[in-house]
């Protein structure tokens, strides 16, 4: 199973957004699991701000990637799932206010991994 298909199938078995992408992606760190979850888990809803799957994304990146390297990394995270998913904020998405739903939770959740995983392997191979 694909870190994308783990995470949207934490998301059906009781995970929000958020905390469906920290849990597919806890192999890369090593923080503790269950401290990570629950710090995950007031983003539920993207708080009608931000999507949770991207806010979970930037949190693996600053683990992955600590200091100051890693808001460059989460822009570019916003930047590639802003232009997977087509905007970044969870009502937005969901077309609360417009009735269009732009991308379902599940899509988030594999474009904020998509994101992620992208701008690792862009930062990677440019630091070598």
């Amino acid at each position: 199973m694909t870190r994308e298909e783990k995470a949207v199938y934490y998301k059906h078995n009781g995970c929000n957004c958020c905390q469906s992408v920290i849990k597919a992606m806890i192999d890369l760190s090593d923080s503790d699991k269950e401290i990570l979850t629950n710090a995950a888990s007031g983003f539920a809803v993207g708080m009608e701000a931000t999507c949770g799957a991207l806010i979970g994304a930037t949190m693996m990146a600053g683990i992955v990637k600590p200091g100051k390297k890693s808001a460059i990394t989460a822009r570019e995270i916003l930047n590639k799932f802003q232009e997977y998913s087509g905007a970044t904020i969870c009502k937005d998405l969901k077309g609360k206010d417009t009735g269009v739903v732009l991308c379902e939770c599940d899509d988030c959740i594999r474009n904020a991994i998509r994101a992620f995983d992208e701008v690792l392997l862009m930062e990677s191979e440019r630091e070598r």
